[in-house]
Formats: C-alpha cells, sequence, structure tokens
C-alpha cells in the first residue's frame, strides 16, 4: 500500500475538519470539493464567500455544503481576539493588535485549530512557509515533551527493499538550517512518530545519518551526530536508533552488518535523519529526481497539526497534504 492509499484509508476512519487559510486559491478550491465528495475530510475555506463562489465557479468545483468563513465578518473574531491577545500580550500585543491579527486568514485559522474549532491546518499554495510557521509558533506552540518543530518528508521508493517495502522517512529537510545536538534529538522522535502514524510502520528503525560509521571518521561534525544518539537514547530509549552511521551502512544489509556490527538499525533502518539542511533538502530531491520516488512533506512537533505546501504544487498535492494532516490530528485524540 503507497503513503497515498495508507493516509486515505486512514483519514476515512475517523473524518476531521481541516481549515484552508487560501480559501479562495483555484487548487485549494478543487482540492476541497475533491475531499469533501469523497468524504475523507471536511474542509473549511477561508475568505470571502463570494470570492470563494466565484473562483469555484471558474474552476468548476462543488463547493455546496463546505464552510466559507470570512475572518473579517465572522462573528467568532472578538472570541479569537481576545484569546489571542490572552496568549500574546506578555509579548506586548495589544487587544486593538490581536483585533487586526484576526482578521488575517492565517491568524484566524491557526486560533480556529488552538480553540479546537478546526482539527489541523493546511497552507502554502500561496503563502510561504514563515507566513504560517509564524502565528502556529507563537499560539499553538509545540507539543508537550518536544522543543523543535521540524519536517519529514515521506518517501515512497520504487525500490521495495528498501526501507519498510519502499518506505523511508527522510528528516529534517524544511525547517531547522543548522540543528543542534539536542535539537537532532528531538527530530529523531518526532520522525520515528512520524513513521508510525502516517506510514503505517509499527517499528521505526532510526539512523542518525553521518559521513562516517561508528567512529570511521574523527570530526566535530561526526561528534555532533554521536552526541544526539546519546540524547536520543535518553529521551526515548524504547525507540530502536541507532548512529552515527552512513547511508549505505543505513540501508544496505550486507554493508550493516559490515560496518556496524551488532546494530539494530544498520542495513534496516526506515527514518533516515540527516545532519543538517543542506544534507536533507540534498538528499530528498536526489532520491525523488534520480531515484524516481514520491514524496510528501509534513512538519512534525507542534502541539497540533499543521502543514504547508510548495507553492508549485498540484491539487492532488493539496489533497495529500489534507489527509496527512487529518491523520495527525487523529493521532492527538
Amino acid at each position: 500500500m503507497s503513503i497515498f492509499e495508507h493516509v486515505k484509508a486512514k483519514a476515512r476512519e475517523c473524518v476531521k475538519r481541516i481549515v484552508l487559510p487560501e480559501g479562495d486559491e483555484p487548487r485549494t478550491v478543487q482540492a476541497a470539493a475533491k475531499l469533501a465528495q469523497e468524504k475523507l475530510v471536511i474542509p473549511i475555506l477561508l475568505g470571502g464567500p463570494e470570492r470563494i463562489q466565484s473562483v469555484a465557479k471558474e474552476v468548476g468545483a462543488d463547493i455546496s455544503g463546505i464552510e466559507c468563513i470570512d475572518p473579517k465578518a465572522s462573528p467568532k473574531a472578538s472570541a479569537y481576539a481576545e484569546a489571542l491577545y490572552e496568549l500574546r500580550k506578555a509579548k506586548g500585543v495589544t487587544l486593538e493588535a490581536a483585533t487586526q491579527l484576526v482578521q488575517d486568514p492565517m491568524y484566524y485559522g491557526v486560533m480556529m485549530v488552538k480553540l479546537g474549532d478546526a482539527d489541523g491546518l493546511v497552507s502554502g499554495a500561496v503563502h510561504s512557509t514563515g507566513d504560517m510557521l509564524r502565528p502556529a509558533l507563537q499560539l499553538i506552540k509545540t507539543k508537550p515533551g518536544n522543543k523543535v518543530v521540524s519536517s519529514s518528508f515521506l518517501m515512497d521508493c520504487p525500490n521495495k527493499n528498501l526501507g519498510h517495502n519502499g518506505l523511508l522517512v527522510y528528516s529534517d529537510c524544511v525547517v531547522v538550517p543548522c540543528p543542534t545536538a539536542e535539537e537532532l534529538a528531538y527530530i529523531a522522535i518526532s520522525a520515528a512518530e512520524t513513521a508510525r502514524v502516517l506510514c503505517g510502520i509499527e517499528e521505526p528503525k532510526v539512523a542518525m545519518l553521518s559521513f562516517s560509521t561508528k567512529g570511521s571518521a574523527k570530526h566535530e561534525l561526526v561528534s555532533k551526530v554521536q552526541e544526539a544518539t546519546r540524547l536520543a537514547h535518553e529521551l526515548a530509549p524504547e525507540l530502536a536508533l541507532d548512529g552515527e552511521m552512513q547511508l549505505d551502512a543505513a540501508l544496505v544489509p550486507e554493508v550493516g552488518a559490515s560496518k556496524a556490527p551488532g546494530s539494530p538499525v544498520a542495513g534496516h533502518a526506515n527514518v533516515l535523519v540527516f545532519p543538517d539542511l543542506q544534507a536533507g533538502n540534498i538528499g530528498y530531491k536526489m532520491t525523488q529526481r534520480i531515484g524516481g520516488a514520491t514524496a510528501f512533506a509534513v512538519l512534525q512537533g507542534l502541539a497540533k497539526p499543521c502543514n504547508d505546501l510548495s507553492r508549485g504544487c498540484s491539487v492532488d498535492d493539496i489533497v495529500a497534504t489534507v489527509l496527512c494532516t487529518a491523520v495527525q490530528a487523529q493521532a492527538r485524540d
């Protein structure tokens, strides 16, 4: 079963409300219509209802029955503003400023998630990652026991001998440019949870990647991964996690047995934690473009799920990301 098929089946088990702040964006409207028609999630579109209806007509999308909310005219806006003010007044945000902020669909959508009026949020078709992450970090914050918001790419590879029947989780490829050892440890634990929740991998095997395997090279960069591995073991002793190791030692059984004999992960890893953003970003794009893998990106570490899109995303990309968000929300129940 592909990642998409897995999350689609999971989403149907407990339908969630997902808010889409870019509610008048054509691809977003089409995705919402498709999700509602198949009863996979309950989408909520933010924006002027007349504008949303006009876009739906232009793209031939049936959005009858889909809730459309204009943040500037919402009866809940004042309550959201007061709640936002209470959350941010220590940072100097006034009630007047909070009232202005909730008129922004991104802040309004994040407040819907914060207050339980929506189970998750997806944006990014026209906004940057920072536009969404900023209010999410300010208002939703990280989940208890986690200090880092990061990302994972769910890689569905043609070679089914890799990872978990071709499924691999790559982390972090989007958010943290140069993680400390502690941040890397939290990223690894979050990535393992992502593998369980979204890929159906019951036993994540996490490899902490480096250009060294078990001390074969000496360098401060290697030392950081070694320290991250130690910290991750302290934070999650039950997790099958090992490092530092090179990519071939992580994925190829005979290489793993040679370079890291006795390791519970070497040669059988299904979660790959990269030492920094440069390596992670290059790694996932090589796997996608040269290896022919399908890639889905999600954020991890937030108390409630919010996910980002590429501005070049397709309707199907939005559908997949919304489904992943819904399944992440189920795991918070």
